[in-house]
């Protein structure tokens, strides 16, 4: 497991987040790159991978979609591409780990590790993004230059696929190495560029769902479940001078009409745990090829393995006037007082060792074996 030993997280939320950059150089206990280049051209290679080739020709740039053959790599040549390869921490658990030394953040918030590989000289070209990222060297070098504050009005290159500046001057610039991190805010514009060869960074971003993708999903969520008799009604309906008028007290009252559906707090807490813990990649199959029984979980419980959560998988909750609802991979599981503290500790570690009496409990066995057997939780039984 990999310790932050000179980082402070109270520090760097009052100081840092969301409003300026930081450079945190290698607070690591010991940095240990936590997968080689070879195992990531192999991921790219995969379907049901999203990865991507990033090449610079002079002025223009030119973009590949994987999966990728196996000899593609050979062809690349030594200097300007970049391979990045999206979700890694879905598929390599030593990768998951990067996200746990960020947890001083919400859950709900740390999206996914892309990682990136890019040979001297390779880049994505300058940009700016709508969300924190944290970018970790995990080998090699690569400078980074940070620029100005930048937003929706902001020029842009004319590109199908990437979002480059059309001016980028730089304001601030380092030199990475291994196990030093740069933070950068949202809208920030910043660049960085493989000094030399066997250059990896990985990307830990951060969800910021806009205003228009949380009305678009609430509503689509509303109307899947409103109740068609909720219509208009004016029993009090009065004569008015000019029957074309639409007058105040109408627009009043089917402004308040369609609040009330809108500002069900409960229903909108319920939406959005699902919302923010669905994969992006909901054709992964999470279940258990062999299902548990009731009488294993019992025995595994009893001798003390290991309960861990899949790498892939996301766990939320929110609290209720009796229990809670738990929030897994975009499903939601109402856990009443006798196993919302269960579900707590659930949100709470990645790991940890189930007391036996707990999953004696009817209902909390029956929570655990929808949750190993789903795929999302797993006894780790090679410790």
């Amino acid at each position: 497991m990999m310790n932050l030993s000179t980082f402070d997280p109270a520090a760097f939320l009052r100081e840092h987040w969301q409003k300026k950059p930081a450079l945190i150089r290698n607070p690591w206990t010991s940095w240990n790159n936590p997968l080689d280049p070879n195992s990531l051209a192999g991921l790219a290679c995969e379907d049901g991978v999203e990865s991507r080739l990033v090449m610079e020709a002079g002025t223009s740039w030119a973009v590949e979609h994987g999966p990728f053959a196996e000899d593609r790599f050979a062809t690349l040549g030594e200097r300007g591409w970049t391979l990045l390869v999206q979700a890694v921490d879905h598929w390599v658990p030593e990768v998951a780990e990067l996200r746990g030394l960020f947890r001083f953040i919400p859950d709900w918030r740390i999206d996914d590790v892309m990682v990136s590989y890019a040979a001297d000289g390779g880049g994505v070209g300058p940009h700016f993004d709508g969300y924190d990222v944290f970018l970790i060297q995990g080998l090699g070098r690569r400078r980074w230059q940070i620029g100005a504050r930048c937003d929706s009005s902001t020029p842009l290159l004319a590109h199908d696929e990437l979002r480059l500046l059309a001016d980028f001057e730089p304001e601030q610039e380092w030199v990475l190495e291994p196990g030093d991190i740069l933070y950068v805010p949202p809208g920030v514009a910043h660049n960085g560029v493989a000094v030399g060869g066997d250059c990896m960074t990985y990307s830990i971003g951060f969800r910021a769902p806009s205003a228009a993708d949380l009305i678009s999903g609430w509503s689509g969520y509303v109307l899947e479940r409103i109740d068609d008799d909720i219509r208009y009604a004016d029993p009090d309906l009065r004569s008015q001078p000019n029957p074309g008028e639409i007058c105040a007290e109408t627009i009043e009252r089917l402004q308040a009409m369609m609040a009330s559906q809108l500002l069900d707090r409960e229903a909108f807490a319920r939406w959005f745990g699902e919302y923010s813990t669905s994969s992006k990649y909901g054709e992964i199959d999470f279940r258990r090829e062999v299902p548990l029984d009731l009488e294993q979980l019992h025995e595994l419980a009893a001798t003390d393995v290991p309960l861990r959560r899949d790498p892939a998988s996301r766990f939320s909750f929110v609290e209720l006037a009796e229990g809670v609802i738990l929030f897994v991979n975009g499903h939601s599981i109402e856990c009443g007082a006798d196993t919302a503290e269960l579900a707590r500790q659930l949100c709470a570690q990645e790991s940890f060792i189930i007391d036996p009496a707990v999953a004696n409990r009817q209902a909390a066995a029956e929570l655990l074996l929808k949750l190993v057997n789903g795929g999302s939780l797993d006894f780790d039984q090679a410790d």
